[in-house]
């Protein structure tokens, strides 16, 4: 019986990739924290404080990136970060609202 390869898409992340792909999202960390504590520029402040929240979030997938996980996979708890993250921020953005009225209504 003849063995056959399996298909490409079900084929993991090598340990290469996967330590890459842990990196990079370390790797953002750290110039996110450098760019949000340099004292020169309020632009690179800003770009440092949205990079903060992006790595943050993105530092949920490092228990992900191992070998023989498919990138299909850490796509998918990409989008479950997403998702938790809008839907907290949508509660959030809810309850300062109804605070709001609360005080315009005392």
């Amino acid at each position: 019986m003849e063995q056959t390869s399996p298909a490409p898409a079900s084929v993991g992340m090598t340990a290469r990739q996967a330590r890459t792909v842990e990196l990079i999202i370390v790797g953002v960390s750290l110039l996110s924290l450098v760019l949000l504590f340099q004292p020169f520029s309020l632009a690179l402040y800003s770009v440092g404080a949205g990079l903060v929240v992006l790595a943050g979030l993105a530092f949920n997938l490092v228990p992900l990136c191992t070998p023989g996980r498919t990138f299909g996979s850490l796509a998918k708890g990409a989008l479950v970060v997403a998702i938790i993250f809008v839907v907290v921020t949508l509660l959030a953005l809810g309850s300062a609202v109804l605070y709001s009225l609360y005080l315009t209504a005392g």
